[in-house]
């Protein structure tokens, strides 16, 4: 029983130095001290406490110090992670700003990356300068020839329009729009595969990195290609719309024909009708004379002589005026 007791105070005890190491980094206390960094254990423990890694600040403030940026503290940077910053990566940029002599202090670059971009990266473009591809831009120029141009963009992180900058995808588009204005106005499509730097030329007097993150150097124009003839195209559907047009009124004319022409079958169908009741009334029209002595006998022949003679003459005249005479 003393064993099994002696041997749970010895876990008690070697659980109790874990936790003093912990809640109290000893070591990482020598270390700051060792590099130049004033820090106390109390500090530490407080941090501990707070849930910020002792860890991350006190090797951001080593590096700080070594890099001799003096406005950097323990308290600024607890504040900065407890925002939700990234305390290495803005440590990482002030210390590469001060080598580049590139004005960047501690309130900016917190201020960079709480608004979501990487401030690290951002002072590393502004050295080395990014080039971004441009996806293909079409264009028409005034002879109808469509024209296909990427670009190559060589832009600078611009650190003070950082926050509430414009990104990359405003640029490629402001360029994009650039190209094709340039491309549009252009007389002939000639004229821009001869001098395709008249584009660049005509993009970069815009002015188009204002209100971006970013300083546009150099728009190179890396390759033009031809597309469709948009001109002849247009024309083509044209001729092919007036043709449909055109055909549309032909139609509806000969439909209207047909139907005036079958209205006239129909009058004279009417017309003739009326004749046919006309005639079927002569009879007994005749009949009705002969009984009231309006007609009489000699009348009716002298009437069907004069019928009979009526149509002679018009058979006569009916024949052909060339045929021999017997």
């Amino acid at each position: 029983m003393e064993g099994i007791g002696f041997i749970g105070m010895l876990a008690g005890i070697v659980v109790l130095f874990f936790l003093f190491l912990y809640y109290v980094p000893v070591m990482l206390w020598f270390s700051a001290i060792v590099s130049g960094v004033k820090i106390s254990l109390v500090q530490l423990v407080l941090m501990r406490i707070r849930k910020v890694p002792p860890s991350i600040i006190v090797s951001a403030l080593i590096e700080a110090h070594k890099a001799d940026i003096k406005e950097v503290d323990a308290e600024q940077l607890e504040t900065h992670f407890l925002a939700g910053g990234h305390v290495t990566s803005v440590v990482h940029a002030l210390v590469s700003a001060a080598k580049a002599n590139i004005d960047l202090s501690f309130q900016m670059a917190t201020a960079i990356d709480l608004a979501g971009r990487d401030v690290f990266e951002a002072v590393q473009m502004s050295v080395n300068p990014k080039v971004i591809d441009t996806p293909p831009v079409a264009a028409v120029a005034k002879d109808g020839i469509q024209l296909i141009a990427k670009a190559r963009v060589t832009v600078r992180a611009s650190i003070k329009q950082l926050v509430g900058g414009a990104g990359e995808e405003t640029v490629l588009a402001r360029v994009g729009e650039g190209i094709v204005s340039s491309i549009g106005s252009s007389a002939s499509h000639k004229a821009v595969l001869e001098n395709p730097d008249s584009i660049s030329k005509v993009v970069l007097e815009k002015g188009l990195d204002a209100g971006t993150a970013f300083e546009i150097l150099s728009i190179d124009i890396a390759d033009v290609d031809i597309g469709k003839n948009i001109g002849a195209v247009l024309q083509i559907d044209q001729a092919e719309a007036d043709k449909n047009i055109a055909q549309a009124k032909a139609e509806e004319r000969r439909a209207m024909a047909v139907a005036e022409e079958q209205e006239m079958k129909a009058k004279a169908q009417e017309a003739r009708a009326k004749v046919i009741e006309a005639e079927a009334e002569v009879p007994l029209a005749m009949a009705e004379s002969f009984r009231s002595g309006n007609l009489g006998i000699m009348d009716y022949y002298k009437m069907k002589n004069i019928e009979a003679d009526t149509s002679m003459r018009d058979s006569i005249s009916k024949s052909s005026p060339d045929k021999p005479k017997k």
